[in-house]
């Protein structure tokens, strides 16, 4: 019976030790997420710098940046249509920088980073100069250490 005992207790606890096991540091992991982002945005940022943040999502990221994207559903090509749409704008920027200003973390599901840009370049589409500089918050929802949702609000 003692023995019996044992092992169900056993089953209580070991899953809740392989939970812990597989949690991720979302303070360091946005970090890594902020700066591969930014890499991507850089002048001479090329489809390995582009690759390095996609490799941060899930294939069926959802993605919203509002006023711009409203709906943040989660599509089964959500990556690809990201590597798409961040490919036509790859080496836009002449200029790009940024700043992390705030990080906060919401248990282990949900990140949100907090961080200035600043860029000048050329539109792609119609070859006028474009320049913009603003203040950012995306808030991330993770799932299985990915970033599964991306909502980028303005300041």
């Amino acid at each position: 019976m003692r023995l019996f005992i044992v092992f169900l207790l056993s089953l209580l606890t070991i899953p809740s030790v392989f939970a812990k096991a597989e949690s991720i540091n979302l303070k360091a992991f946005a970090t890594n997420y902020y700066n591969a982002m930014v890499a991507s945005q850089a002048p001479n940022a090329t489809t390995k710098e582009l690759e390095a943040y996609l490799a941060f999502l899930t294939d069926d990221v959802g993605h919203s940046h509002l006023p711009y994207v409203t709906d943040d559903s989660r599509l089964p090509d959500g990556k690809e249509a990201m590597r798409k749409g961040m490919t036509f704008y790859l080496g836009a920027h002449t200029e790009y920088n940024s700043e992390l200003l705030n990080i906060f973390v919401f248990n282990d599901s949900a990140v949100a980073i907090r961080y200035t840009s600043n860029a000048k370049g050329i539109h792609p589409q119609n070859n006028q100069a474009l320049e913009y500089s603003n203040v950012m918050m995306e808030v991330l929802e993770i799932e299985d250490g990915k970033v599964a949702v991306i909502r980028k609000y303005h300041e």
